[in-house]
């Protein structure tokens, strides 16, 4: 079998010929995102095109590259140019591109997003790719996302490929987990405990059976960072697990992965038997006396799952539920034998850090106490929505205006959302607070796994906390009171601030509540739940205190405390009242309309078809 040195160089080699070949590539962002978007019927577009004219083209189906507001995103190398990314690119525009481009001169400035730029190089009219906010930051987890084959190996291998894992192998397992000290990674899927101290543990526990598990139940609505990074590039994780079986001295790993996520499985499924195929997985990996391999465990979509103890229980066949610590994972985990448990992007970075060094790693990105590159999910309203990787350290306001383009519509800004269900909400006179992990917890909320929700004037800060809570009461196991009660009599209190049935004590009541969820909890599921109304009691209490003092809710977003109402700007379409689905709307033709307040369910249909804008809330 050939080595590990012999594979790169011949897939380096085929990459290189490749590119420099006569035949031009059309790279086609078909992960979940693309797919949702018209991904494929772009696909079959070029395929179309690619038969009718006989062109001599390769179209191939890539990762996101993580502009996912300009999704579809196509990628065209054409021979003798610069590769060019495009935006936006439906069937049409596929068309479009193949007769202006691939057969003529017409590069389409006017879709392109940016194109690969060597220096020297220029296309006329399309500005580098590393002027675009989204894509011009550091690229470490991310960098093959979007640009390589995800089911082609040898596109891995050319681009540097398992030369963290062969740097790995030539030391002790000791030395590697001295590398990741350096390093100072830290866990990248919530509390950000230190990686190598973990593994430190569990390497130092007796015993010949240890486990390396990874946690890829990306559960946090709003969050997609773990997903495309398998979509996109599954053998950086792959290779980061391998040099954890190395250092820990385990010879299984596991994979535990949303069935939600089926496109992702695919990936890995794919990958892992690749892997195997070349003997980078099984007995004797490249002739070494390290054994090793790789199972994937598909949960139901639990929630609480995300949690060590309850992830273990639930690959062993049991209800996720946690248990009690310690013992901790790393002493006595899957089995009872000694287990670590990191997320997707610590596994997939730590193959970056074999590659770099510990060193150079934490001396590249990052402060003081938070290490290196972070990749986040940014949603909400935001201009430019997407995956985005930054260098621990940089704030909220870069992050949102400079990355993400601003606020859509150009509204005010209200606040942002880190750390999913589980972070809290901080308010616009705090964006410029540094995204690290001391710097988050110090105003309440958490790093989490990577989800970031930008939210503006429109938004209600009690209906914000109602939402999450909402998400967490429902998603708690029952295991513990603090958790399995207290989130529910939190959210009677929301659901009575949000009707106008308020009291101001109820604040006081629900503050001392939520410490004691906080404080009382068996796991992060309950100890972390109540941050969302923590931080809205602490930032907004000004809007708790007008659902309450005055039965308004200033947002008019809490159904309770709104009514619509039709002004005189009504032309008597009529439209409104077809569409609502109670009946609520009475008038005559070219008349004005008027709204039964008594039917009324508060939907805003009749605002959202009114052309006139002669529907308001009040």
């Amino acid at each position: 079998m050939a080595t590990l040195d012999e594979m790169r160089a011949k897939a380096l080699a085929e990459w290189r010929t490749a590119e420099q070949g006569r035949q031009s590539h059309v790279l086609v962002g078909a992960a979940t995102c693309g797919k949702a978007a018209g991904a494929l019927e772009t696909l079959a577009a070029f395929q179309s095109q690619q038969a009718k004219h006989g062109l001599d083209i390769a179209v191939t189906q890539v990762g996101c590259i993580g502009v996912c507001y300009m999704e579809p995103v196509v990628a065209i190398r054409k021979p003798g140019h610069p590769m060019i990314l495009y935006g936006n690119v439906d069937a049409r525009a596929a068309g479009r591109l193949t007769q202006k481009w691939l057969l003529g001169d017409n590069p389409c400035a006017d879709l392109a997003i940016g194109a690969f730029l060597q220096e020297g190089q220029s296309v006329d009219g399309i500005p580098p790719l590393s002027a675009h906010p989204m894509l011009g930051t550091p690229r470490l987890i991310l960098r093959n996302c979007g640009l390589i084959d995800p089911t082609d190996f040898s596109h891995y291998l050319a681009r540097g490929g398992h030369k963290g894992f062969e740097k790995a192998l030539a030391l002790t397992p000791q030395q590697v987990i001295d590398e990741v000290k350096k390093s100072g990674l830290r866990g990248r899927g919530g509390a950000g405990f230190t990686t190598g101290v973990k593994w430190q543990i569990c390497h130092d526990q007796p015993g010949e059976v240890k486990y390396l598990i990874c946690n890829a139940d990306e559960g946090d609505p709003g969050a997609f960072m773990n997903r495309s990074l398998i979509e996109g590039d599954p053998h950086v994780l792959l290779e980061g697990m391998l040099i954890g079986g190395y250092a820990l001295g385990a010879a299984e790993g596991y994979i535990y992965i949303r069935a939600e996520y089926p496109l992702a499985v695919e990936r890995l499924k794919f990958a892992i038997q690749q892997l195997r195929d070349v003997g980078l997985l099984g007995s004797a990996i490249l002739g070494s006396d390290f054994h090793f391999d790789i199972h994937i465990r598909e949960g139901a979509g639990a929630f609480v799952c995300g949690e060590e103890t309850a992830l273990i229980a639930s690959i062993e066949g049991q209800r996720g539920m946690p248990r009690s610590r310690p013992p901790f994972p790393a002493t006595s985990g899957l089995g009872g034998k000694p287990t670590v448990i990191n997320n997707v992007e610590t596994l997939a970075t730590v193959a970056i850090v074999m590659r770099t060094g510990g060193n150079e790693y934490a001396r590249q990105y990052g402060t003081e106490c938070s290490k290196g590159t972070k990749t986040f999910a940014l949603a909400g309203k935001v201009k430019n929505t997407g995956l985005i990787e930054v260098p621990l350290g940089t704030t909220l306001r870069q992050i949102v205006f400079d990355i993400g383009g601003g606020i859509l519509n150009d509204k005010q800004i209200k606040a942002v959302q880190t750390g999913g269900p589980s972070g809290g909400c901080i308010p616009a006179d705090r964006l410029d607070t540094p995204v690290d992990y001391e710097s988050l917890t110090a105003v309440g909320s958490i790093m989490g796994s990577g989800g970031m929700i930008v939210m503006d004037e429109d938004n209600c800060m009690v209906d914000v906390a109602h939402y999450f809570l909402s998400f967490t009461k429902e998603e708690s196991c029952g295991k513990c009171s603090p958790c399995r009660l207290g989130t529910r009599h939190m959210l009677e209190i929301l659901e009575r601030i949000s009707a106008g049935q308020g009291k101001l004590e109820d604040l006081e009541r629900l503050e001392k509540l939520s410490n004691t969820v906080k404080d009382g909890s068996l796991c992060g599921l309950g100890q972390t739940a109540p941050n969302p109304v923590l931080t809205t009691l602490r930032y907004f209490r000004d809007e708790y205190v007008t659902h309450i003092t005055e039965r308004r809710c200033p947002a008019a977003v809490c159904q309770g405390l709104i009514a619509y109402e039709i002004t005189g700007a009504c032309t008597g379409c009529a439209i409104c009242a077809r569409l609502c689905p109670v009946g609520a709307i009475a008038g005559d033709k070219k008349l004005l309309h008027v709204i039964d307040p008594k039917v009324c369910v508060r939907c805003g249909a009749c605002r959202d078809c009114c052309k006139y804008n002669a529907v308001v809330v009040h």
